[in-house]
């Protein structure tokens, strides 16, 4: 009976422990305290067998190498220590010892079961974890155990507070966690995805996504932090692009960090702990980055890429903007122009001005030119200039899904894009969504994603646009004879006469009537340009040059020691104040603090410069209050008010034109009724600066809704950290923005005056008015 017990704990299936003992007879032969010791044995017995079929099953068909590999340790550590135990048992009944055989070579069987008695809660939990690994086996709408699922099960098992199961259950999280660590390996190391077994390791290729590889969140231990995740697939895709270049870029040089990062990561120990597991990461990339990303993308070259995106996607530059401004105006009123002389009877509704991208690319290189001539006038060789004619691209955007902005695995950066409120200020340039873009080659494609251009060019829109309409009205005063028009009296002696002395009287009147009927236009534009004005200025210098200055300072090293108001530059030819370009920046800080010259630069790596970039990026978008709404939507209407009170300024100064010509000289067009146009034009003018006056008034409202909002004003609070307790693993100061701006500084300048007043929002007809 005892070798008949023995053999079925061994895996091999006996009917003496299989027997339910119902029949009278037999349990007659058995005591209850006996079956209740078989039943014990048999639960054991089928528990060993269940384990050694379905981890064999399992080591072989199972798509994790996770899984395989822990179900092939528990077969070959745990299953072989009960067989092992099994062999103990026989071994002492044979001879004889004491422990379990009693006088007259007697061997109690409660001896024999109590020997097992550690293992039935082990054997338990083996098979609860067999279980979880196939639970999902055959179902289609579930994939079966992933890596991630089982290590974070057996981390938590840890905790259970029986000895027995949480040694067993550390070594096979053991198991488990260096199958992953060399997972791990290939890609940090060798910039290659696991060949075998890759069913569920967090590195996913998508061809869609920016380097070609993301990150699923959902394969990742508990362990690994979001960070520590982005630096392996920042590693690996480095690696990777740098092995794929290795004969041009690196040279044999490029293999040195093997051996550091093979030794980092040998020095590991489960369970692996997610501070040391992080610094390890970090480590490699620093390492990566000191032996091979130096010599691909140095500072050098990320300062000279962020110079041209400041100084053209965030309109740093204003002869830029002026000229981009008015070559596509000039684009637009020849578009119409064409339009208007064409015959009546040819005449297509608006498909012959709507602007063609090929059209749009003339006005990009039309802005180039310009820009070229005005440097040649100043002897000027401006590397950035010339960077940028290579590199910017002006396109337009032909559908929504164009418009939109695509999103990648990068959760921060989706975060932000989600944020960026979905005015369309890109549709005011061209009246089509145009959009300036840049591509992103290799080496650069460490440092800068699309979804970082892709925050830029909104920006871009959004500051060109406001810039766009603060010129358009400025321009109006070019127009001398509407601003300013004193018609001298004829010449001698016809000046004498009745009829010269009247025809001068008559001049005069017109001009006199005619300056009356421009008054309320003139204050309305008058007052337009200072609220662009100061809202440009605020936007300008003190948000975007006061995230610049710091964010470049963070990069190079140096550190403003106090920050003092920004003093606007003067401006020539009307244009935007050049904001301080990186040269300027440097020697100004070294002019600030002579030990500052003397600072090393920080050796940051790209991954750092890159994150830090997109908390730049985060900052800018959040203080320019562009994931704002409630402030976007109402300044795309004033725009637009704005543009249409441009136009109609444009179209009444036309038709007076016309008129006095067919007055003095006697043109007349048949065409056309003077006097009813230009009634149905001052008419129109006169509603829209009532809709300019009650856009400006929205806006400045919105402005003190955003300025009272708790939660805006804790977001933009909380985004300064403490730079010198918070350091990355080399002592470097990581980055955080700088706190810039503040909406009560541009309302006290916008309510300096009181020149518009409170909004009245119960005002008779002014919602009629102001979107009629």
């Amino acid at each position: 009976m005892l070798h008949e017990i023995l053999l079925s704990l061994s895996g091999h299936p006996s009917p003496l422990l299989r027997n339910d003992y119902s029949d009278p007879e037999a349990s007659s032969l058995i005591s209850p305290p006996e079956r209740q010791l078989l039943d014990t044995a048999a639960h054991l017995s089928d528990l060993h067998c269940k384990l050694r079929e379905q981890t064999s099953r399992i080591s072989s068909t199972h798509p994790s190498a996770i899984c395989r590999a822990v179900s092939t340790a528990i077969v070959a550590v745990h299953l072989a220590s009960f067989q092992r135990k099994i062999i103990e048992v026989e071994d002492t009944i044979l001879r004889r010892d004491a422990g379990l055989v009693g006088a007259y070579n007697i061997v109690p069987l409660t001896a024999v079961i109590g020997q097992f008695s550690g293992w039935t809660r082990r054997l338990e939990w083996l098979w609860g974890l067999i279980e979880f690994m196939t639970a999902d086996e055959g179902r289609q709408d579930r994939l079966p155990c992933q890596a991630a699922k089982l290590i974070d099960r057996l981390r938590n098992e840890l905790q259970t507070g029986y000895a027995d199961v949480s040694e067993t259950s550390r070594s096979l999280l053991q198991v488990a966690e260096t199958s992953w660590l060399k997972q791990v390996s290939a890609w940090v190391v060798y910039g290659r995805k696991p060949t075998v077994g890759g069913y569920d390791f967090f590195i996913r290729e998508d061809e869609e996504e920016e380097p070609g590889y993301r990150i699923d969140y959902d394969l990742l231990p508990s362990f690994v932090t979001p960070s520590a995740a982005a630096s392996m697939l920042f590693i690996g895709v480095s690696i990777n692009r740098a092995r794929s270049r290795a004969s041009t870029d690196l040279g044999a040089s490029g293999l040195s960090h093997l051996s550091s990062q093979h030794q980092e990561l040998a020095r590991l120990s489960s369970p692996f702990n997610s501070v040391i597991f992080s610094r390890a990461i970090t480590s490699i990339r620093y390492t990566l980055s000191r032996t091979t990303l130096q010599k691909l993308l140095p500072l050098a070259r990320v300062l000279e890429i962020l110079k041209v995106l400041r100084e053209f996607f965030l309109v740093g530059r204003g002869e830029f903007a002026i000229a981009l401004t008015q070559q596509a105006d000039e684009k637009v009123r020849s578009r119409w122009r064409r339009a208007d002389n064409l015959a009546y009877e040819k005449r297509s509704a608006l498909g012959t001005v709507v602007v063609k991208e090929g059209e749009v690319s003339a006005v990009l290189a039309r802005t180039w030119a310009f820009l070229v001539s005005m440097q040649s006038q100043h002897a000027d060789d401006d590397e950035a200039l010339e960077l940028a004619r290579d590199l910017l691209r002006l396109h337009v955007s032909k559908s929504v899904k164009a418009v939109t902005p695509a999103k990648g695995s990068d959760h921060a950066m989706n975060k932000i894009l989600d944020a960026i409120a979905p005015t369309p200020f890109r549709n005011l340039l061209f009246s089509v969504p145009v959009t300036l873009t840049m591509p992103i080659q290799y080496p650069l494609d460490l440092f800068l994603a699309h979804s970082d251009l892709q925050i830029y060019t909104a920006i871009n829109s959004y500051l060109l646009s406001v810039r766009r309409a603060h010129l358009r009205l400025t321009d109006l005063w070019k127009i001398t004879s509407l601003r300013r028009h004193h018609p001298p009296p004829p010449r001698a002696p016809y000046g004498n006469t009745k009829s010269g002395i009247s025809k001068t009287r008559l001049l005069r009147e017109r001009a006199s009537l005619r300056s009356s009927i421009m008054r309320g236009t003139w204050s309305t534009s008058s007052a337009a340009i200072f609220f662009l004005g100061e809202t440009e200025a605020y936007l300008q210098v003190e948000v975007v040059e006061g995230l610049w200055s710091h964010f470049h300072g963070w990069m190079t090293g140096t550190r403003e020691s106090t920050r003092g108001e920004p003093s606007r530059p003067s401006t020539s030819q009307g244009a935007l104040p050049r904001i301080n370009t990186v040269d300027d920046n440097a020697r100004l800080d070294s002019d600030e603090s002579p030990a500052s010259s003397q600072d090393t630069q920080p050796n940051h790596d790209p991954q750092s410069l890159s994150t830090a970039h997109r908390q730049y990026l985060g900052a800018l978008t959040r203080r320019l209050l562009l994931t704002q709404p409630a402030f976007t939507t109402p300044l795309y209407g004033l725009l637009i008010q704005i543009d249409h009170l441009v136009a109609l300024v444009y179209r009444l100064h036309s038709v007076w034109v016309a008129a006095d010509l067919e007055a003095d000289e006697g043109v007349v067009d048949a065409f056309s009724n003077l006097d009813a146009e230009e009634r149905d034009v001052r008419a129109q003018l006169r509603g829209v600066e009532r809709r300019v006056k009650f856009g400006i008034e929205d806006v400045i409202s919105a402005l003190r809704t955003l300025s009272l909002d708790s939660s805006f004003v804790a977001e933009i609070e909380g985004e300064e950290g403490t730079l010198e307790d918070e350091m990355d693993g080399d002592g470097v100061e990581k980055y955080r923005p700088h706190r810039v701006g503040g909406i009560d500084r541009l309302l006290m300048k916008l309510d300096f005056g009181g020149w518009f007043g409170p909004p009245a929002v119960d005002r008779p007809g002014r919602d009629d008015e102001r979107f009629s």
